[in-house]
Order: structure tokens, then sequence, then C-alpha cells
């Protein structure tokens, strides 16, 4: 997967969990997750746009470090929502799937860019 696939996917991913928090109840709680799962799926992009511009492999390796941490926020949120709302275990599942896909490659993009340092 190239970098603009990757650039495309990771918004497609913000752009599901923002539908998908459009549709949560309107209680108190919710209102924070919602905010919460909004502001950690779109970070992850905006910090993969930010570590494709990197200055060096260093700066590489911070960058995807925070996308890292906001995908992992997004799936604690999403884990959160599967305990509060189970009826929406259905509509949870693609993205979780897709947020565990995407840590993956998050992972191993920084240990490929630390074994060639």
């Amino acid at each position: 997967m190239d970098i603009e696939q990757l650039k495309n996917r990771i918004k497609e991913f913000a752009i599901q969990i923002i539908l998908f928090a459009r549709e949560l109840p309107t209680g108190t709680e919710y209102k924070i997750i919602q905010g919460q799962i909004i502001r950690s799926a779109s970070s992850t992009g905006a910090n993969y746009r930010a570590a494709c511009r990197a200055k060096s492999p260093a700066d590489f390796i911070n960058k995807m470090k925070i996308v890292e941490e906001e995908l992992d926020e997004t799936m604690y949120w999403l884990e959160i929502l599967a305990s509060l709302y189970p009826n929406c275990k259905n509509q949870l599942t693609p993205v979780w799937k897709e947020a565990n896909e995407l840590l993956a490659i998050t992972v191993a993009s920084i240990k490929k860019v630390r074994s060639n340092k």
C-alpha cells in the first residue's frame, strides 16, 4: 500500500467514526464519548499526514507514535461504547477491525524505520 492509499484509508476511517458517532444516543455520557472518539480518530489522519512530511527518520517515528496513540485511544472509546451501548456491536465490528488493521500497519512502519536506522 502506498502513502496516498494509506492517507485515504485513514481519512475514510475518520469519516466512518464521525458517521457512527452521529448515531449515538443523546445522553451526556455519549456526548462526551462522541467528542473524544471523533477527536482521536480525526487526529490519526492529521498526524499521519504530518508523519509523511517528516524531516528525518526520528521525526517520522515520533509522529507515527502519535498516530499509534490516537488509534489506540479510538479503540479504547470503541470498547467503552461496546459496553455501554450493546445494540451498536454490529456497527462497531467493522470500524474496530479497521482501527486494528491501521494500528498494525502503523506499528509495522515504526519498526521498519527503526530497523533501517
